[in-house]
C-alpha cells in the first residue's frame, strides 16, 4: 500500500462538478493498493498516518500528530501511485490492484481511521475526481507499507 500524505489547511473533492467531500485542516491522503495488500497493510498505514508528527507545536517544531491537533482526513483512492514509468513514456499500472481488491481495503482504511474518532471525508472510488488542496508548509510525505522507500 502506498500513500502520498499532504498536510493541508483545506482540501476538497468534486465529481461531475458536485462537491463530495471537504476538510478544513488536517491531511489529504492519496491511497494506492497493490495486489497482495492485506488488512496488515491497512493497519500499518492507519497507525503511521494518524500518528505522523508533522504538525507544529508551541515551539513551531513538527512534533504533533493529526490525532494531537484534532485534524480531519480526506482519503482519495489513487491507483496511479502504482504507475511504473521505468520503461518507455507510458506508465504501466500492472502493479495496481483490481477494483475488487482495492476498494474493500480502501474502505477498511476509512473505517479504521473513523474508528479513531477522526472526521474523514472521501473521494468516490473509481470516479474521475477533481482534488483541490492548499498544502500547508508545504509538507508532503511518501509512505509505503512494505517500507520500500
Amino acid at each position: 500500500m502506498r500513500a502520498v500524505v499532504q498536510k493541508v489547511s483545506s482540501s476538497q473533492v468534486t465529481v461531475d462538478e458536485e462537491l463530495v467531500a471537504k476538510i478544513d485542516g488536517g491531511l489529504l491522503v492519496l491511497l494506492g493498493v497493490t495486489h497482495d495488500d492485506t488488512s496488515k497493510d491497512v493497519d500499518y498505514m492507519v497507525e503511521k498516518i494518524t500518528n505522523l508528527r508533522i504538525f507544529e507545536d508551541e515551539n513551531e517544531k513538527m512534533n504533533l500528530s493529526l490525532k494531537d491537533v484534532g485534524g480531519e482526513l480526506l482519503a482519495v483512492s489513487q491507483f496511479t501511485l502504482y504507475g511504473d514509468c521505468r520503461r518507455g513514456r507510458r506508465p504501466s499500472f500492472s502493479d495496481a490492484a483490481r477494483p475488487e481488491v482495492a476498494n474493500p481495503l480502501y474502505e477498511e482504511f476509512i473505517k479504521k481511521v473513523k474508528d479513531l474518532g477522526i472526521n474523514v471525508g472521501t473521494g468516490k472510488f473509481g470516479a474521475h475526481m477533481m482534488v483541490d488542496l492548499t498544502n500547508d508548509g508545504p509538507v508532503t510525505i511518501l509512505l509505503e507499507s512494505r517500507k520500500e522507500f
